[in-house]
């Protein structure tokens, strides 16, 4: 699977048959807000690595970074600083006609809201078309792929509905299919299940997971929710505009999880919140270097208590 967008300038992707390495490197990336007199930092020298074909869930508070991190990734916003690399295109460095070809060809994208995902006038199959049609498709190659789709969500049967005679899952899965239309390389889903309930929820990570392994599509989840750990391969969490810990399935079902803190480049390691509330750690902790692990205790001379070993 590969996607190039033409004239890309310095936009362009590594190689024309499609860069190796991972699919999303963002390395020291800053974001800052001028609202009035006053600038809001939204990212703090934000790390991260998402390699291809991951089914990843970038999980975050209200105000933590994760929307504005998405928003840069989609293109859609300009760092302030760093550098930030999807499928071997520099984003911060192109233009508005390539950042608009970038979206079209080399992203998906799944939002809460399906409004924004579905036109209420068009069908199923006529939604996951249109994509292609704007990319100039034929009709055959059109049908070929949406039938496809139709087949990979599980919805063949409601091909002709529009989106106000489908369920609320049934919606996010055809958005899920119109995302994958003109095979991309990374799809972000913002909080694809925020309005629906489990059981549905389910069917809309199925689906996902479905076109993650049938397709080979990088899927990037983008949520509050951090129940959405048993349903992806990594979960990376983002607090105060960095990424601070991360938790990593091991085996099938997520019967096996890691947590994992994040160390960035300057040595800097967030603890896992709950870590430091149990053992009512602040200012200070204490440090001790052993032959395979860093021991992390509070500091007892200022009324701390407990103690936590966290290897390095």
């Amino acid at each position: 699977m590969t996607a190039t967008v033409p004239n890309a300038g310095t936009g362009a992707p590594a190689t024309a048959g499609g860069p190796a390495g991972p699919v999303i490197e963002c390395d020291g990336l800053v974001k800052i807000f001028k609202v009035a007199d006053l600038e809001v930092v939204a990212l703090q020298g934000l790390d991260l690595i998402v390699d291809r074909g991951e089914f990843v869930a970038i999980v975050g508070a209200s105000g933590s970074g994760k929307s504005t991190l998405l928003s840069i990734l989609g293109g859609m916003e300009a760092p302030s600083a760093g550098r930030v690399v999807v499928d071997g295109h520099q984003v911060a460095e192109m233009d508005a006609a390539e950042r608009t070809a970038y979206r079209r060809r080399v992203l998906g994208f799944i939002w809460q809201q399906t409004a924004r995902n579905l036109l209420p006038y068009l069908n199923a199959r006529e939604n996951i078309e249109l994509p292609m049609l704007l990319e100039g498709v034929s009709r055959k190659r059109r049908r070929a792929r949406s039938t496809e789709l139709l087949e990979l969500i599980g919805l063949t049967d409601r091909a002709e509905h529009r989106p106000g005679m489908l369920s609320g899952g049934e919606q996010q899965r055809v958005s899920i299919a119109v995302a994958l239309a003109n095979d991309p390389e990374v799809v972000f889903a913002d909080e694809p299940t925020g309005e629906l309930d489990s059981a549905t929820s389910q069917q809309v990570f199925d689906a996902l997971r479905t076109a993650n392994e049938q397709l080979g599509v990088s899927i990037v989840v983008v949520t509050h929710d951090h129940e959405v750990t048993d349903q992806v391969q990594r979960t990376v969490e983002i607090r105060d505009g960095r990424t601070s810990t991360e938790v990593l399935r091991r085996g099938d079902g997520g019967a096996q999880a890691e947590q994992f803190a994040v160390l960035d480049r300057a040595g800097r390691v967030q603890l896992p919140r709950e870590y430091v509330d149990a053992l009512r750690m602040k200012d200070r902790v204490r440090l001790a270097k052993n032959p395979d692990h860093i021991g992390v205790w509070p500091d007892r001379t200022r009324g701390s208590v407990g103690s936590v070993e966290q290897e390095a």
